[in-house]
């Protein structure tokens, strides 16, 4: 046994770095850069390995007639098929509602969706024997569009009304009203690392997953139910995803499923990895949206009434469409109170791959609505955006509450957002510089400018109760290093780096004392999602939970041990003071080791606060609301519709930051990508249902290119931090993407300035070149007819 320290007085040695507000950088940043990083297509596979591959419908609704495999059965290397009659357990694998099928067996519903799997010696012997297969279909009627399935009252979920007071009248008697439609597509995740599952079967007819997914505990509960085992007899292992996005929230457990039946049936590890193609052509986007909206207001455009219709295309089943709208339903109202508001969501079910969890998770497709509206009434009055958008912010201070309650009634506390965008505003020289567009664009007749300022108001938890909880796990091994799990997982927006830094900030011992382990259901079990931007708050809170557990006992410890108050300890510097006595952190949890003292504790946390009945649509579904907005200036070739992003300015509220670099990074990647769904990724199929845009090739994500020329990012200070939440500090994975609004409004803006800022010009997103040409031709044309 390692002898036993000699207590001094000992000085503490320099301070520590990287814990809590220290821009620690991500705990894999050199691992990423150099390849060392390992997922799931990189480890090391065992000498019996078989690859799967997934036969799909070749059409898109219909009954099967009949699946001949016979070719498949005899192609090369091919080890196991499997059908929907060869699953072992339930074959619905709908997270929420039912209507997810594994495979189909009867029907099929969209374009690519999966009939059967194959496992082979080889990745590409399993690619070529699913062409082999011969199936026959007796199509039916399908359905694709949102117009489409709202005149056949084709739903997956039923309608859902959120109302207070009477819209209707209020806008019937406010002096001026208008009303307007908005098409708004959809957006592919485009992950760099694809769906993918490992599974190895184990003893007890168990298996263990490797899985790129957000969500391991319903992996684990989906795997099991497939398999028709005990959920403790799965265990999901998840180090790190190459990006999520929503993308593997519920949508990555297919392919875990499917590669665990095939290795029941072959008792063999079974690798299932979608390509690229495969993965776009089978897997759900973001809920494209066809909105309408009609607002009543006053001469100086506040608004007295609102009416909302989101109508969302939630693809062939439930998945998370429910859930999706109702985030849009809750988020239309964006920073804005509204008085006397009606809001409808519709869940439109289409022959389509089913739509599913994505950044932001339905509120960005609401929020654009609410700034269509607010440019159009500016428009109407002929008065600059921002001064619309001011006079209709939530109240500073909820008391009196009647401008601070959200049409669901939750009110509004410290709301920081019109101290903000005044800083922004001044910061940013918006004044000055709409000026000077409206100097450039009067005397340029190809050329035009535009310049926007828009906020952002959004609620931080998941709407569902239940799942606003985390746990966590901690070991301090008696050389003093620090183990750390808990059940959120690290998709590459640095949550790891984040809560690491939290638990060493509780102990006070350096960042790289405290070791990151892979998220695994059999140490925190039953964990949420990462999602909703809540994994710092949640696990983070988990994690700070353990800490303190340990912390306690050592405290309690030392004082016994050394006779000493508690209340002269201190952890500081990577020792423990005591009077006039120190001794170093790892030299403490040797000593406290030997005198049996337990070194692991498990963490929990559950968000408090929170509650909503959406039967009556009230309550507080959100714990807070974080606060963020931008200026976007562009400019414009009426000629061609063509368009560059010059300048973008964010001023963004992240509470007392953890990490501010990393921060800054997410909202630098929020904007960018919440900017290319409004700008450049368009979604095209066919009029059979087939997704054209299947690939890189065809779907343009934003390049370096696309980049803003001049990008100004800036963390807000002056907020009064939130009660509660882990340090102060605020979530920021989803709140940054829409602020790239400011883009798209920008754009109009430039459109606009055709007429003279007479016209709002109609511009649906994504904002293709193409559109803004489409767009231009219509401002031309009604300004000339004087329209």
């Amino acid at each position: 046994m390692r002898k036993l320290p000699d207590i001094k007085a000992k000085q503490p040695s320099a301070a520590i770095n990287a814990i809590v507000g220290w821009p620690e950088k991500h705990e894999s940043a050199f691992k990423h850069v150099t390849g060392q990083a390992v997922y799931i297509d990189d480890q090391l596979e065992m000498s019996n390995q078989l690859y799967a591959a997934v036969g799909t419908s070749q059409i898109a609704h219909g009954k099967i007639r009949q699946i001949n495999l016979t070719e498949v059965y005899k192609a090369d290397g091919v080890i196991a098929v499997v059908t929907a009659n060869d699953v072992p357990g339930q074959l619905d694998i709908g997270p929420v509602f039912p209507g997810d099928k594994l495979l189909a067996k009867d029907i099929v519903e969209y374009y690519g969706q999966p009939l059967f799997v194959v496992a082979a010696c080889s990745y590409q012997q399993a690619c070529q024997a699913v062409k082999l297969a011969k199936i026959s279909y007796a199509p039916l009627p399908a359905t694709f569009e949102i117009k489409q399935a709202l005149e056949q009252k084709s739903f997956i979920r039923p309608p859902h009304v959120m109302q207070r007071g009477n819209a209707a009248l209020a806008i019937n008697n406010a002096p001026h009203k208008i009303a307007g439609n908005l098409t708004i597509g959809g957006q592919e995740h485009f992950y760099l690392e694809g769906q993918i599952a490992n599974v190895i079967p184990t003893e007890d007819a168990g298996v263990v997953v490797y899985t790129s997914s957000q969500h391991p505990s319903e992996i684990q509960r989906l795997v099991a139910e497939v398999l028709n085992i005990p959920f403790s007899l799965v265990t999901v292992e998840v180090r790190r995803l190459g990006g999520g996005f929503g993308g593997k929230e519920t949508q990555a457990a297919p392919w875990a499923c499917l590669a665990a039946i095939l290795a029941r049936i072959t008792q063999q590890p079974v690798k299932l990895r979608l390509n690229r193609h495969d993965d776009m052509v089978m897997t759900g986007k973001r809920h494209p949206f066809a909105n309408s909206y009609c607002v009543g207001f006053d001469n100086d455009g506040r608004i007295l009434g609102a009416e909302f219709t989101l109508n969302a295309n939630c693809g062939y089943s439930p998945d998370l469409s429910d859930a999706v709208v109702d985030c849009a339903m809750l988020h239309v109202d964006n920073a804005y109170y509204l008085d006397q508001v009606k809001i409808v969501g519709n869940r439109c079910k289409t022959h389509l791959a089913s739509n599913t969890a994505f950044r932001g998770f339905g509120s960005p497709q609401g929020m654009l609505t609410m700034e269509a509206a607010i440019d159009d009434i500016a428009c109407y009055l002929g008065k600059d955006p921002l001064t619309i958008r001011k006079i209709n912010f939530y109240d500073e201070s909820p008391q009196p509450a009647n401008r601070s309650i959200t049409p669901y009634y939750q009110i509004v506390e410290k709301n920081i957002l019109p101290k903000l965008v005044n800083n922004l505003e001044n910061n940013a020289n918006y004044q000055q510089r709409r000026i000077q567009v409206h100097e450039f664009n009067a005397v340029n007749k190809v050329l035009k400018k535009g310049l926007s300022l828009t906020p952002v108001k959004f609620g931080i938890s998941f709407t569902v109760k239940h799942l606003n909880q985390a746990g966590a796990l901690i070991h301090i091994y008696t050389d003093g290093s620090i183990h750390l799990n808990h059940g959120g997982t690290e998709m590459g927006q640095g949550l790891f780096t984040k809560v690491a830094q939290i638990v060493a900030e509780e102990f006070q011992v350096d960042r790289s004392n405290v070791f990151i382990s892979a998220t695994r259901t059999d140490k925190v079990p039953n964990t949420t999602a990462t999602a909703a931007s809540s994994g710092t708050d949640l696990n983070g809170k988990a994690a700070q939970n353990a800490a303190k557990t340990i912390k306690k006992r050592l405290t309690d410890f030392i004082a016994q041990h050394f006779a000493v108050d508690k209340d002269e300890i201190t952890f500081i510097d990577n020792y423990v003071k005591f009077g006039e006595r120190s001794i170093s952190f790892s030299e403490l949890i040797q000593l406290a080791y030997v005198n049996r003292i337990s070194l692991s504790a498990t963490g929990y946390y559950s968000t408090p606060k929170i509650h909503y009945d959406r039967e009556k649509a009230t309550g507080r579904p959100f714990f807070y609301f974080a606060n963020g907005a931008a200026v976007s200036e562009v400019i414009v070739d009426r000629l061609t519709g063509e368009y560059k992003v010059l300048r973008v300015d964010i001023l963004h509220d992240v509470g007392k930051s953890i990490n501010p670099v990393i921060d800054t990074g997410q909202i630098e990647g929020g904007f960018v990508q919440g900017m290319g769904w409004l700008t450049t990724e368009e979604l095209v199929w066919d009029d059979q249902g087939q997704l054209l845009t299947t690939g890189p090739a065809t779907y343009k994500i934003p390049t370096i290119g696309d980049i803003p020329v001049d990008f100004r990012i800036q963390l807000f200070s002056d907020t009064p931090n939130p009660e509660h939440t882990i340090y102060h500090s605020k979530a920021v994975g989803e709140p940054p993407f829409m602020l790239a609004i400011s883009v798209w409004a920008a754009i109009r803006d430039a459109i606009s300035s055709i007429s003279n800022y007479s016209i709002s010009p109609k511009l649906d997103t994504p904002a293709t070149p193409e559109r803004v040409l489409q767009a231009i031709d219509q401002v031309s044309a009604e300004s000339q007819a004087g329209v």
